[in-house]
């Protein structure tokens, strides 16, 4: 009888053997080639983008005059209501004009002297009665008096203070019997055009150069004469009814900003924009007849951060491109470079995939369905 020793060692050599003869008796099975992943594509087309820019800025009122007095004198009168609308000509204040008055009569009899007297000698000196150099200094007396009684009724006139131009008029910094002077540094009232309004916008110097070269370049429409229309939306989130237009921009670059400042135009009949107002402008550059807006699922960054894209090509294979990609639009990017018409882009199942390697394409799921629609505008935030 064997020792429970010797049965214990036993054991795990027969389970060996057992092993052995198992695998040999079981036929290796055949390895099938892996299947082609699957991956959803969108088939770029063409498509009108309308390239804008959404900028702050504030409205300034279209003409400002400072209404200041050209005679000295105390206020008799204030004609006008504060806030209210003025016509060019309409009479704002009265100044005392009995000092000028009194001077316009004595300007009146010097006048008349003078010219009687001149009169006198110039018969006179046609008989040689008078020399001639008193005739000419009677005609140089005449000519001062002229001029002096012209001056006399202008200060007359001025003495009715009127409206340089028409808009809506403040509040009078003036009352009656406040003395006022010529020159003096503060104004009377404040006249300001409200109908048209212009609006200030800035704008960084990149983007202005990068419009430029696009509309040189063909690939940018212009979308008016020299000139880009512009749309408004108000503090409270709406939409001003009426469209503009960009006047000018400015020659010089700030250089703490680096922008420069556009200036647009807007008709206001309403006055519902008021100056100082803070709005948003949609500036409309131009029209790009024939873009190309990528899904962002499809668009992503190698190391060197250069954007990239895989593609299928016509063996159904994946090929790797890198992309310029101007910027966002919505939940597009609008690539210059690298794509072209009828290329399919992989936008699912990309991390299934490398260069290379063969798959089956099909429509992806995991794109909105007005994604490879045209976008009518983007902005600097990559808004739609």
């Amino acid at each position: 009888m064997r020792s429970p020793y010797a049965m214990r060692a036993l054991v795990p050599a027969l389970a060996a053997v057992a092993v052995v003869l198992g695998g040999c008796g079981k036929q290796e099975a055949p390895q099938q080639a892996p299947s082609a992943p699957q991956v959803g594509v969108v088939t770029l087309q063409a498509q009108p983008y309308a390239s804008t820019f959404e900028l702050p800025g504030r409205t300034t009122a279209f003409r400002v005059a400072e209404v200041r007095p050209q005679v000295s004198g105390i206020i008799l009168k204030r004609l006008f209501k504060e806030g209210s609308e003025v016509k060019v000509n309409d009479q704002l204040y009265q100044i005392d004009p009995a000092t000028y008055q009194a001077a316009l009569k004595s300007a009146e009899a010097t006048l008349a002297s003078a010219r009687s007297r001149s009169d006198r000698y110039k018969a006179l000196v046609e008989d040689q009665a008078v020399s001639r150099q008193d005739y000419d200094e009677a005609r140089a007396a005449t000519l001062e008096a002229e001029a002096a009684l012209e001056q006399a009724r202008i200060n007359v006139r001025y003495t009715k203070v009127l409206a340089p131009i028409s808009g809506r008029v403040g509040r009078s910094m003036v009352t009656e019997g406040a003395l006022v002077s010529t020159g003096q540094t503060n104004a009377m009232a404040t006249i300001q055009q409200l109908d048209p309004i212009y609006v200030d916008v800035t704008q960084a110097s990149k983007q202005m150069l990068q419009l430029r070269r696009d509309l040189d370049s063909g690939q940018l429409q212009k979308a008016g004469d020299n000139a880009a229309k512009v749309s408004l939306t108000l503090e409270d989130g709406s939409t001003y009814s009426h469209e503009g237009k960009l006047e000018f921009s400015e020659v010089s670059v700030d250089e703490g900003t680096g922008s420069v400042t556009l200036r647009a135009v807007f008709p206001n009949p309403d006055h519902t924009l008021l100056p100082g107002m803070f709005v948003h402008a949609e500036l409309v550059g131009g029209v790009r007849s024939e873009a190309i807006l990528v899904p962002q699922q499809g668009v992503t960054r190698n190391p060197k951060g250069e954007a990239t894209a895989m593609v299928v090509n016509g063996e159904s294979k994946v090929e790797l491109r890198v992309l310029k990609a101007d910027r966002a639009v919505g939940n597009q990017w609008l690539v210059t470079d690298g794509l072209k018409v009828g290329d399919k882009v992989i936008t699912e199942g990309l991390q299934y995939v490398r260069p290379g390697a063969e798959v089956k394409a099909g429509p992806a799921s995991n794109v909105q369905g007005d994604s490879a629609k045209p976008a009518p505008a983007d902005g600097t935030q990559g808004q739609q």
